[in-house]
């Protein structure tokens, strides 16, 4: 069994960028909460009140993040058990190219499961290169953000039920 601040990085490792988005929003949310206590202790009470709107807008992002975190570090356990049954299958990966945080999971994945330069290959060879951060469907529309499909696929991956 693995130490408790190896476990912790681990973690950390499979989604990168939704725990530095995550520290990114709550420091920025600290020092506007901050900020927004010395103007109301100062006697400013509008300016506090929209610097603690800001405040709590940054602490929302920060939960989402963390929440995008927790899921693809639940996409990962579930990566690394289909690649260790049926090997590096392509079409295991292809499900897993929309966005590089899902692409950092199942490269963590394959990388635990032995298949890590065929899976580097495969996602190069579809086009995608270290700086694509954006998922393929915000880039084509902006607004997907506040897409209840989008947020189910993002928030609850895995395996679908055809009705």
């Amino acid at each position: 069994m693995k130490r408790p601040v190896g476990r912790i990085l681990h973690y950390l490792r499979c989604a990168p960028w939704p725990h530095g988005t995550a520290l990114g929003s709550l420091l920025l949310a600290l020092f506007l909460g901050a900020n927004a206590v010395i103007l109301l202790n100062q006697g400013h009470e509008y300016e506090a009140a929209m610097l603690g709107l800001w405040c709590a807008g940054w602490l929302v992002v920060c939960g989402f993040a963390l929440a995008d975190g927790l899921a693809r570090h639940r996409e990962y356990r579930r990566i690394k058990t289909l690649l260790a049954r049926h090997g590096c299958d392509t079409r295991i990966l292809h499900q897993l190219a929309r966005s590089r945080c899902q692409r950092d999971a199942a490269l963590l994945a394959a990388r635990e499961s032995g298949c890590f330069r065929q899976a580097c290959a495969y996602y190069r060879a579809l086009g995608y290169r270290w700086y694509h951060i954006l998922p393929d469907s915000v880039l084509r529309n902006p607004f997907i953000f506040l897409s209840p499909r989008f947020l189910r696929n993002s928030f609850m991956p895995g395996k679908r039920c055809r009705r």
